[in-house]
């Protein structure tokens, strides 16, 4: 004959709640953020204007691809993506469902520390050229192109917004893991 285990007591119970709490909080927070680097990724990397008064033998156009920071920005946005899609959602329901796990939690922590540094990397180099782009560097004979690309300008710095977003959200998460750790223990 099995012997029951007795029900756990009051207050372990009340802390498992709020760590399952806790890690719902973590995946809704990871889920913003795969729409924060995916929206920037794709606004940036679809972000290109012709001016109406091109000829046939002179085009303007400007294209997020024309400068190197901006390819580097879609791809730190992407990597960022896809690590939040296929490594960091599948361990946050992971911990919803396990709450007690702390060997994955850790390892969120530094993967998410990483991804900090890689967006804030490709947002911060692009937010130096959306800068440029917008007033120009008299000093250094840089014209501003916004007044020119309008659409152009507007679409890199709304995509700016969704990865600085994103970064704000991964600096969120990496706390918010430790104070789980440090209530299991």
């Amino acid at each position: 004959m099995k012997r029951e285990e007795p029900p756990p007591p009051i207050q372990e119970y009340k802390e498992l709640s709020v760590s399952r709490g806790i890690s719902i909080l973590d995946l809704i927070l990871r889920i913003l953020a795969i729409f924060g680097t995916l929206g920037s990724a794709v606004a940036m990397g679809t972000t290109d204007e012709t001016l109406p008064f091109s000829t046939q033998s002179v085009i303007f156009q400007a294209q997020y691809d024309d400068i190197p920071t901006f390819r580097f920005f879609v791809i730190a946005n992407g990597i960022a993506c896809g690590y939040l899609a296929i490594i960091s959602l599948p361990l946050a329901i992971y911990h919803i469902i396990r709450a007690t796990s702390a060997k994955s939690r850790a390892l969120l922590i530094f993967l998410d520390t990483i991804m900090v540094t890689v967006l804030t990397a490709g947002a911060s180099a692009a937010a130096a050229i959306v800068y440029i782009a917008h007033k120009g560097n008299s000093s250094a004979n840089w014209a501003a192109i916004c007044q020119q690309y309008q659409t152009f300008c507007v679409r890199i710095t709304g995509s700016l917004i969704g990865s600085f977003a994103a970064v704000f959200i991964l600096i969120l998460l990496i706390p918010l893991s430790g104070l789980i750790l440090s209530r299991q223990h």
